[in-house]
């Protein structure tokens, strides 16, 4: 959305420093005028959708609950849904495991004393970078095990 954001308002300013009569050859014959304002107002589009996302809609992250300690994530959350969440409390909690990807971001994954991996925990529900989180997390319940895989 970052990305989306500085690219709208590149073109949304672009559009307002460029005159359309000016925006012909020399030779006069390839003029389009048109193309600034509809540059400026596509970039104005897509500089408002990205900051109205990022303002309005964070579809996916996680936190620690403080009326009762449980850590929550979610993902694909679209407005009011709920979308693809997961609880758990930490003294459940007794690995997360990093593995190291050379071609993409690393992945990461939770799982509980039962072994089993915990569903929609993964990478784009957490801080980068990964470790630090994990750190943090392993330091408040020291049980939990930090695992990385190269």
């Amino acid at each position: 959305m970052w990305l989306l954001l500085g690219f709208g308002l590149v073109f949304l300013w672009a559009g307002s420093t460029i005159d359309p009569a000016d925006n012909c050859s020399e030779d006069g014959r390839e003029c389009a005028p048109w193309l600034v304002p509809l540059a400026q107002g596509l970039g104005a589009l897509v500089a408002l959708g990205a900051g109205l996302n990022m303002l309005a809609n964070p579809n996916r992250g996680s936190f620690v609950d403080p009326a009762t300690g449980d850590l929550v994530w979610w993902q694909g959350r679209i407005g009011n849904s709920g979308g693809d969440e997961g609880r758990i409390h930490p003294s459940q909690i007794s690995k997360l495991r990093i593995v190291r990807q050379d071609d993409s971001d690393d992945a990461v994954h939770l799982y509980d004393r039962a072994g089993e991996r915990l569903f929609w925990f993964d990478q784009e529900v957490i801080p980068w970078p990964y470790e630090r989180w994990a750190q943090r997390l392993a330091a408040r319940w020291p049980h939990i095990v930090v695992e990385r895989i190269d």
